[in-house]
């Protein structure tokens, strides 16, 4: 009896960090039993057709991945073809599934999904994934790679035999020899888990090592500028001009919480009209595609006008220097100006959401959203309450307790006590 073959592409929103974005899944189905797959490729939610199994539309990017799509229904065709020749083999989804993920062929080993899903993500930069995104998986991987050299003397090691013994002796490597701290270790593993997750979901290992494993990072105070900092770095004069632009650009985050990656491709396009009239900067966010709304304050807006019309900016808003050498002329900066703190650039963020919003009444929910936030959780990382402000909200209910017990019985109570102890 002739088998009954059926491909299926359909799409799947779990395990994606934009709510926008999804999983192409490949279905495969054999008289009625299906195995499933992930093809790797992500698409928008908006651009899938479920009823013609496609992406919608002829653009470049649509038929690219269109033709991605044939590129594997073809070959799922061409493993069936091959089974059906040969009376030994009993075909099933499973099969069929197993041949194509090449399971079949020799067991997988970690280091080369690394390798074959970095080199993914090269052919997906600018699209799904950022150079420095890509950077971390890389660096990931030779962090593994002399893992596995140094405990277990091998080139590389098969995935199916990683468990959470192997995952804490990782962290132990990473914190001892490499001399990363608790949380820069547990981004190195997070990357990591998404790899065996990978592997999980393509059933190269028989259960997830990483299931109820928890990440818990240590929590870190996040150092801020304060009003006298910020207000010392703004009338500081330059003399250097690269000084200056980096001067500029970091108060331009300390006044938008935009970060570098941000306001390094921040164009004026990006600036439009807001319901309220005035100008603002809407931007999706280059880390969590997710979109930033916000209103352009005075002094944002006087470096905006600083360097408006300059055509040397390479159509840039602002003169952005690269991340590295930014952060060097940041220390040169802090010396000049006798600011004690470590200066980075994304100490602007913090800044940003504490000494600008946070501590002058600007409600935690309209930070989160300036900041492009998903969740109050992760603002509440940045969120600092100043001893100022607290010295002032504690004034204001001082002020209002003395007016209420002029006027309240109580003040008349505690008047009598005190008279009756004397």
């Amino acid at each position: 009896m002739q088998d009954l073959l059926s491909i299926l592409f359909y799409i799947r929103k779990k395990g994606t960090s934009d709510p926008t974005m999804a999983t192409i899944y490949l279905r495969i189905t054999v008289n009625g039993k299906r195995a499933e797959v992930s093809t790797m490729h992500k698409v928008p939610l908006s651009k899938w057709n479920a009823k013609a199994n496609k992406v919608i539309g002829y653009s470049i990017e649509a038929r690219q991945y269109n033709r991605q799509l044939d590129v594997i229904k073809n070959r799922v065709y061409e493993i069936y073809q091959n089974l059906s020749k040969d009376n030994s083999n009993i075909i099933s989804a499973k099969t069929i599934r197993d041949e194509y993920i090449g399971a079949n062929k020799k067991q997988k080993l970690i280091l080369e999904l690394f390798i074959e899903h970095n080199l993914r993500m090269e052919r997906l930069l600018g699209k799904d994934f950022s150079y420095r995104t890509l950077q971390r998986y890389k660096t990931t991987k030779k962090h593994l790679g002399k893992f596995i050299e140094n405990n277990y003397n091998l080139k590389d090691f098969a995935v199916n035999k990683i468990d959470v013994i192997f995952i804490n002796a990782f962290i132990y490597f990473l914190k001892t020899e490499q001399n990363l701290s608790h949380n820069s270790a547990l981004k190195y593993i997070a990357y990591f888990k998404k790899i065996i997750r990978v592997a999980y979901a393509n059933g190269w290992l028989d259960k997830d090592p990483f299931y109820n494993f928890k990440l818990r990072p240590n929590i870190i105070n996040k150092e801020f500028l304060s009003n006298d900092e910020l207000a010392k770095l703004i009338q500081s004069d330059f003399y250097i001009k690269r000084l200056e632009h980096v001067r500029d650009v970091f108060v331009f985050s300390c006044y938008t919480g935009l970060a570098y990656v941000d306001i390094e491709k921040l164009k004026e396009d990006d600036i439009v009209i807001g319901i309220d009239g005035e100008r603002w900067i809407k931007v999706n966010r280059t880390k969590t595609k997710t979109l930033s709304s916000i209103p352009i304050l005075p002094i944002a807006e006087q470096i905006i006008s600083k360097y408006s019309g300059q055509t040397k900016f390479n159509g840039k808003l602002l003169p952005v220097f690269s991340n590295q050498r930014t952060n060097g002329y940041l220390k040169e900066i802090a010396n000049l100006t006798g600011i004690k703190k470590k200066l980075t650039f994304h100490m602007a963020r913090h800044t940003f959401a504490t000494t600008v919003t946070l501590s002058n009444g600007v409600p935690l929910e309209s930070v989160s959203k300036m900041l492009g936030h998903k969740s109050l959780k992760t603002t509440q990382h940045y969120a600092k309450i100043l001893d100022t402000k607290l010295s002032e909200d504690m004034k204001k209910l001082r002020i209002r307790f003395d007016y209420e017990n002029i006027h309240s019985p109580i003040n008349g109570y505690l008047s009598r006590e005190i008279h009756s102890t004397k």
